[in-house]
């Protein structure tokens, strides 16, 4: 565990370093280190620059990857999910929404289309949730993630390395990275990618709340715009990189609240009977 004195002195090592040498720094320095991913562009190139690393120095891919499957995912991300693992040696490891083993089963516990009425609760019950069990069952200390300072947003002045509040250490080793530096790496490389890159998209989330930014050649600025394109800019991130325990506190609070609703109207029925 990295103190604030010891995590700022990291970050001042790491500002002008490349990604590779940021890699290469967690996988010396921490325990416990795996690679939180969605399979956008910017996890799929960390997971080659790890691959080739590894390759360096004689060992099997150094770091598993850990797939948070939400349910609603394009079946083009599943795909590519899997072509990653098997092209690079990858252990993959999925996590579904807890309690459940598909929509029919998630929209029976919660209703149907939750991102609608409580993005929070949806957020917490197919991202945060399953990745706090994933840290848990793993031994998770440290993850590796793809943010990019020019996303924008939340992440614009993200350093190489963070703490969260719950003490997880979380790597942005494309931190200084544009979406034109990620691409070319990608196709020099020729590292595997959604298929939905060549309809336009940039970034790809869930079907429901993704769709194509206007403009093949949009901006960096514009390049997470596909993403919750019907919150006007308001959201930019899906919860993990959000304060855990206020996430947590508040999904509780509303479950309890939809559980009491369910009794009563199920007690409802009952007495029309």
């Amino acid at each position: 565990m990295l103190d604030q004195a010891q995590l700022q002195a990291v970050n001042e090592k790491l500002a002008n370093a490349t990604p590779q040498e940021i890699l290469e720094w967690a996988i010396d320095n921490l325990d416990g280190l795996y690679q939180t991913t969605a399979f956008g562009l910017t996890g799929t190139i960390a997971v080659d620059m790890i691959s080739k690393i590894s390759k360096a120095r004689g060992t099997s891919h150094s770091i598993d990857l850990i797939f948070l499957n939400t349910l609603y995912h394009f079946q083009e991300t599943i795909d590519l999910a899997k072509a990653v693992s098997e092209k690079y040696n990858a252990k993959l490891h999925n996590y579904i929404p807890n309690g459940v083993n598909n929509v029919t089963q998630f929209e029976a516990l919660y209703g149907k289309e939750l991102w609608k009425t409580d993005e929070d609760m949806y957020d917490f019950a197919v991202k945060v949730e399953p990745a706090r069990r994933a840290y848990e069952e793993l031994g998770v200390k440290a993850v590796l993630t793809g943010r990019r300072r020019s996303q924008g947003g939340e992440r614009a002045a993200i350093p190489a390395i963070e703490i969260d509040e719950t003490g997880l250490i979380k790597v942005n080793p494309l931190a200084s990275w544009t979406f034109n530096q990620v691409k070319e790496y990608a196709d020099a490389n020729q590292v595997p990618y959604n298929a939905l890159l060549d309809k336009g998209y940039k970034s790809v989330g869930d079907w429901h709340s993704t769709k194509a930014p206007s403009g093949v050649s949009a901006s960096d600025a514009d390049e997470r715009s596909g993403r919750w394109s019907d919150k006007g800019g308001q959201k930019t991130e899906c919860g993990l990189h959000k304060d855990f325990f206020v996430m947590k506190r508040a999904f509780e609070k509303r479950k309890r609240e939809l559980e009491l609703a369910k009794k009563d109207s199920e007690a409802q029925v009952q007495v029309q009977a």
